[in-house]
């Protein structure tokens, strides 16, 4: 099992490495692959970056605690993200193109006119995004605990020893290549747990049965909940997927792209991977409750490796847990790489490239995720949830007011964000809404705040 594992983590770290010779002494080389990537990559890329150690380890423990109900988090995902990117990138790539700016911060900065836009979302992006990043070491470290009883720390630093050798030497480019084949390897592994997990129970009909079996857990809704409640609670979700457009690490693989054609092809991949993979993952937290029952003696996280066990050989077990770090490590390079992008030109200002001082950077940032996942192994999918959460309804906002002229000001965005985070806070202290997605509040709040007090500013037509 172990030799499968390395086997493959060996194979992806080599093909990062090998990106290095493309790799081209400038930032935008770095950062953004001079924006040349082919929409097949492009979109690979941004799918396994999106579907992160957070389906594998966290998706996989929510759906085994929550069942059927918890599709509405799958639909609401993938509904708003496909809504949203549809609507704005329309405007925003032709901008990050015409645009000398090399990072999301610096692109949404330019498109705004306004230095402090730049220098509010790369803190806050940093701030978040390191944490995002140290949620996907801890899930390698859970992965490695489960299933080859290796210490915590153990998987936290394999996994932060990779992606520290591979961004290093390409920057985005090797994120990317390692991204794609990572995603192959995502893929197998869930596809052949999804598979192997039915046939195993004696198929469909056999599933089926075994899930009607446990109280409630076919259940589209908390039978509690009023019905236009209910469809509060499906509708909210769809917030989460709008978020898409205020992740940094996801949105400069589209930035990559080198025209809106190439753009078109790359969000085809992305949907149906991005479809595909969160179907086959919703199937195997499903599966997960009949194979494992109740247990509430361990943590929900370890769902899946739990089940893995039960099912494969070593062999086979191998390539799940390359799965499962594939997962992780296709996230964790991107949100460094992002991280060292908010310092080093961001907040920095470095316009000239200098491979040396990049690269501290980099191995700085990755260092802290690590030390960060070390210290504190808290819920991966909390983590996720918390970190997506206050940059969409922080940053959605302002995307949005770009797109419809509005001329930004940072008073107004700071008083709507510091209100929007107590709301966001007070729903989740309070509780009053149950079973809805509590970033719909302060990003409606935001939102509105905003477009009630930015005014409009037209765009001048080229001549």
């Amino acid at each position: 099992m172990e030799f499968v594992f390395v086997s493959i983590l060996i194979l992806i770290t080599l093909i990062g490495l090998a990106s290095s010779r493309l790799h081209k002494p400038t930032l935008k080389n770095y950062y953004l692959a001079d924006q040349a990537l082919s929409p097949i990559l492009s979109g690979l890329s941004a799918m396994a970056t999106n579907n992160s150690g957070y389906m594998f380890i966290g998706l996989i423990g929510f759906t085994y605690l929550n069942g059927l109900s918890s599709i509405w988090l799958m639909l609401g995902w993938i509904i708003g993200d496909f809504i949203i990117t549809q609507t704005l990138f329309k405007k925003l790539i032709p901008i990050s193109h015409q645009s000398n700016q090399v990072t999301y911060a610096s692109i949404i900065g330019d498109w705004a006119k306004n230095i402090y836009v730049t220098k509010f979302i790369a803190l806050l992006s940093f701030l978040f995004l390191i944490l995002y990043a140290s949620a996907q070491f801890a899930a390698s470290g859970k992965t490695l605990m489960a299933i080859l009883n290796w210490p915590f720390y153990s998987g936290v630093l394999v996994g932060g020893v990779i992606v520290i050798l591979y961004s290093l030497a390409g920057g985005i480019r090797a994120s990317i290549w390692t991204d794609a084949v990572q995603s192959l390897v995502m893929f197998l592994a869930m596809g052949a747990l999804a598979w192997c997990g039915i046939v195993e129970l004696g198929g469909p009909s056999k599933v089926i049965a075994s899930w009607s079996q446990i109280d409630g857990y076919l259940n589209l809704f908390n039978t509690d909940y009023s019905a236009p409640y209910r469809l509060l609670v499906a509708l909210s979700w769809i917030g989460a997927g709008i978020f898409v457009i205020a992740q940094p690490h996801i949105m400069v693989r589209f930035f990559a792209v080198k025209d809106m054609r190439a753009l078109s092809q790359s969000r085809i991949y992305y949907y149906i991977g991005f479809t595909l993979f969160y179907t086959l993952s919703f199937i195997v937290g499903m599966l997960s409750r009949i194979y494992l029952g109740d247990i509430n003696q361990i943590d929900p996280e370890f769902a899946l490796p739990v089940m893995a066990q039960k099912l494969f050989d070593p062999f086979f077990l191998g390539v799940i847990v390359a799965g499962i770090f594939a997962a992780t490590m296709s996230t964790a390079d991107s949100l460094v790489i992002n991280c060292s992008g908010n310092i080093s030109q961001d907040l920095l200002g470095i316009k000239t490239y200098s491979n040396k001082l990049i690269k501290i950077i980099t191995l700085l940032v990755a260092i802290t995720a690590v030390s960060l996942a070390l210290i504190n192994s808290s819920n991966v999918f909390s983590v996720v949830i918390f970190a997506w959460t206050i940059l969409g309804y922080l940053f959605t906002p302002i995307v949005l007011m770009l797109y419809l002229g509005k001329k930004m000001k940072m008073q107004p965005i700071i008083i709507s964000s510091i209100i929007g985070s107590v709301i966001f806070l007070w729903t989740n202290a309070a509780n009053h809404f149950e079973g809805m997605y509590s970033g719909i509040f302060p990003f409606l709040f935001c939102t509105s705040y905003l477009y009630i007090n930015l005014k409009k500013e037209p765009y001048k037509k080229e001549k």
